[in-house]
């Protein structure tokens, strides 16, 4: 089964793909199993690609979101569950996947909406101005500190505060920040007055954060305060069916940033496209397609697709450590048994290990259903944020 020519309708967001009888070989065809597996996944993606076509308002009220999966659908149901409540909520995902973009949804459906939406990366802030771009500082309370500041939880008085990477915050700060969770007051850095604030703390991690409970590098009973409502966002690879949508979308996006006209994208692009890995999820996908736009003189949008074939084969021949090397065949065995431990056809009877030796390995790996065991080398090579475009 085989991709036509994909077109820009007249309402931006939407892409018209369709199916067709004749087969096509794709000249790239990265991350595929075989030719018989990749050409029937590419059919079920292109005929549920057809179906997020005609399907409109699927995401009402979520304009930022593009895709109409299973995945983002139960990943929305769960904003709108959340969303009214004043509860914390853990959105953990890959770098990539647009937690920040969930996370203003959550504030923008709940009942602090009119109110601030203030975030802070707190991987980007150095170690010895963190406590201080939280919780504010007097004046003299260090030096440099020539007037009093007001931190990020006084600024979010009302509303929701926003904390992305929260599993790089240092421990020795960690007992003030689940201070102000649970009592909701704190006092500014040099200052003696406890000020109490209102405010509801959405976090988000790419990182295991019960992983570095068990190593002592998180402390447990913050991890236990945060994680009320956990939020899974998927990877680009669990959904593939939204990968059509959200290539229009960037294309139709900066094509008009640099006045270009571009109708539509070939078969053999949307196929390679379709069938990357794109380990660095939707920021990738972003990044692609705008030097792709960039490349493209005509109508009919000119991919780079050598480039997506030769990051492919890097990642292909990268040399990895042989604990890595455990950690991906423990992972990979545990994918083929939908993580199922135990039993006759479990991951412990294939991999020819006890279960008590397996969960041993899992544990000592930080391997977790939650992060996939996602090898070190993989959680950092798109260590950036990301937003998934608006409507």
């Amino acid at each position: 089964m085989a991709w036509d020519n994909a077109v820009l309708t007249q309402d931006q967001n939407d892409a018209e793909v369709c199916r067709t009888e004749r087969e096509y070989e794709a000249d790239v065809f990265t991350g595929a199993a075989d030719d018989s597996n990749s050409s029937r996944l590419l059919a079920n993606v292109a005929y549920k690609g057809r179906q997020a076509e005609m399907s409109k308002g699927v995401n009402d009220g979520f304009a930022g979101i593009v895709g109409t999966s299973r995945a983002v659908g139960e990943l929305l149901d769960l904003v709108r569950t959340v969303a009214p409540t004043n509860s914390t909520a853990l959105i953990e995902g890959e770098t990539g996947t647009g937690k920040e973009l969930i996370a203003r949804a959550i504030h923008e459906h709940g009942t602090r909406g009119d109110h601030p939406f203030v975030k802070l990366n707190c991987a980007a802030i150095p170690l010895g101005l963190l406590e201080s771009e939280l919780f504010g500082h007097e004046r003299g309370a260090f030096t440099g500190a020539v007037s009093r500041k007001l931190g990020r939880f006084e600024v979010a008085d009302g509303g929701t505060l926003f904390l992305d990477e929260i599993g790089d915050i240092p421990l020795e700060l960690q007992p003030k920040l689940l201070r102000v969770l649970q009592e909701g007051e704190f006092e500014r850095l040099g200052g003696t007055q406890t000020i109490r604030v209102n405010v509801r703390l959405v976090a988000a991690t790419n990182r295991d954060l019960a992983a570095l409970v068990f190593k002592e590098r998180f402390r447990s009973d913050l991890y236990y305060r945060l994680n009320v409502f956990p939020i899974r966002v998927p990877p680009l690879r669990d959904r593939l069916e939204d990968i059509p949508l959200l290539v229009m979308h960037f294309v139709k996006t900066f094509a008009d940033q640099m006045s270009k006209q571009i109708d539509g994208v070939s078969a053999e692009v949307m196929q390679a496209l379709v069938s990357h890995s794109w380990p660095g999820n939707i920021r990738e996908l972003q990044n692609f397609i705008e030097r792709s736009v960039i490349l493209t003189s005509g109508n009919v949008l000119r991919a780079p697709l050598a480039g997506l074939k030769c990051a492919a084969e890097a990642e292909t021949r990268r040399a990895i450590t042989l604990k890595d090397a455990e950690r991906e065949h423990i992972r990979k065995t545990l994918e083929h048994t939908r993580w199922v431990v135990a039993g006759a056809n479990g991951a412990a009877a294939r991999l020819g290990i006890k279960r008590s030796t397996l969960y041993f390995r899992m544990q000592k790996l930080g391997i977790s259903r939650s992060n996939k065991g996602l090898l070190p080398a993989e959680r950092s090579r798109h260590d950036v944020g990301m937003n998934i475009p608006l409507n």
